[in-house]
């Protein structure tokens, strides 16, 4: 396995989508994370990635996206009920027709966001750019379809977008990186 393309990638990948995500408003030049938020991944991924795979050949921007909006729900019960989040089971996250709508689930049930709001579209506008643009950096990658190598690159995709999506959110309820200067 080759643990340096990966991580090359992974890091290039971010802070592409960081550029990105600045350049949209939607975060302001920094990742905002949390170790919380970052187990919440680890635990759920081996699930996210059982659904993500089944959609890479027909619907690749959605098995990437999707898993952004998680990062925004992840990020959301962190900041409202986190006893509550750290205890929901993946499939809790599933809209009414399971992985195909978790989307809209996240964004109306969890989020509370109503469907004709600006807040709406500028998400959804996000999520397919950054989705497109790591489908882009994968095909540019030059590693081979279908391998092993393609999923772990694939993986290693997901976190990112897990990460951005859940930086996203924390930005949009007033979370920021302070100087502090202690005397």
């Amino acid at each position: 396995m080759d643990y340096e393309f990966l991580n090359n990638f992974e890091d290039t990948l971010q802070q592409n989508l960081l550029k990105i995500c600045t350049n949209n408003g939607m975060l302001s030049g920094v990742l905002l994370e949390s170790a919380d938020i970052e187990q919440r991944w680890q635990d759920l991924a081996p699930e996210y990635m059982v659904d993500a795979v089944k959609e890479i050949a027909q619907y690749p921007s959605v098995a990437l996206a999707w898993a952004a909006h998680l990062g925004m729900a992840i990020a959301n019960g962190w900041h409202t009920d986190w006893e509550k989040c750290c205890k929901m089971t993946y499939s809790e996250f599933y809209g009414s027709r399971g992985f195909d709508d978790m989307d809209d689930h996240i964004i109306f049930d969890i989020l509370g966001l109503s469907q004709e709001s600006d807040e709406t579209k500028r998400i959804k506008d996000t999520m397919r750019v950054v989705a497109e643009h790591t489908l882009s950096q994968i095909h540019h990658s030059g590693i081979e379809p279908q391998s092993i190598m393609a999923f772990h690159t694939f993986a290693r995709a997901c976190k990112v977008l897990f990460r951005i999506g859940a930086a996203i959110e924390l930005n949009r309820l007033g979370y920021e990186y302070k100087t502090v200067t202690l005397n």
